[in-house]
């Protein structure tokens, strides 16, 4: 499997906060049947203030920890991104990394706020796609207007996002109507891939492995492997032997 949202890289966000943390949390997800991980720390002006060149330097550092514990796992780099404007500003200067590119577009994890989808959404994303950028937002299943409204994420979606849902979400740890949502989500065929958002090895912890058998026994197998490792391989530009 292929997990294109985690919160490995330590002491920079509400993730790991120990190199230990990182490596645990690395081992824990190759545990868990996966072989690439994009590093996504949250790049949100105000409280998290990461930087491309920066962040670049500590996932190089992080491969090499990896390396030097044998820990069998791939990092690329991408990031969290929070919609704001100081988050556009970001953008312009070439200072957020994006998770790969498909298609002509980069493509970039975009988080909105947890309560609300703000005013001036749309205008943000038309803003995005206009510079080639397309967003995945992440966990849409956790988003209070969307849980109260699943129907909301069309004008998104009607304008080229993609959603990215919680892994966890999926068998329940986020809540009942969390999972509601991510399922109706999926059986709306609205979902382009799942990915685990580990920030810890408590309630936070890798869980693909858990939505890949709950996914697989609801839509096959097949169908589940374009969640949880073919798409996220296409936006990385991977070539992926069987069974990878």
């Amino acid at each position: 499997m292929i997990d294109l949202h985690t919160h490995f890289l330590h002491g920079i966000d509400d993730g790991a906060q120990t190199l230990e943390e990182s490596l645990g949390l690395a081992r824990a997800s190759v545990a868990d049947g996966v072989t690439v991980c994009a590093m996504t720390p949250h790049i949100h002006p105000g409280r998290f203030e990461n930087f491309k060149s920066r962040l670049s330097l500590q996932v190089e550092a992080f491969r090499a920890a990896l390396k030097h514990h044998n820990i069998p796992l791939r990092i690329t780099l991408g990031a969290e991104v929070r919609l704001s404007i100081e988050s556009l500003e970001q953008v312009l200067s070439g200072e957020v990394p994006f998770l790969g590119r498909v298609g002509g577009c980069h493509i970039m994890l975009l988080e909105f706020p947890h309560q609300t989808l703000p005013l001036g959404s749309m205008q943000f994303i038309n803003k995005l796609l206009s510079l080639n950028i397309r967003p995945l937002i992440a966990h849409p299943e956790r988003n209070k207007a969307v849980m109260a409204d699943p129907r909301r994420v069309q004008p998104f979606l009607d304008a080229g996002c993609w959603l990215q849902v919680t892994a966890g979400a999926i068998v329940g740890d986020f809540g009942e109507t969390a999972k509601k949502v991510a399922l109706q989500l999926m059986d709306n065929d609205q979902v382009h891939l799942i990915a685990s958002d580990a920030h810890n090895l408590g309630a936070r912890a890798p869980s693909m492995g858990l939505a890949r058998t709950a996914l697989t026994k609801r839509y096959g197998a097949a169908a589940t492997q374009l969640l949880v490792r073919d798409r996220a391989a296409s936006i990385l530009g991977l070539t992926l032997k069987p069974g990878v």
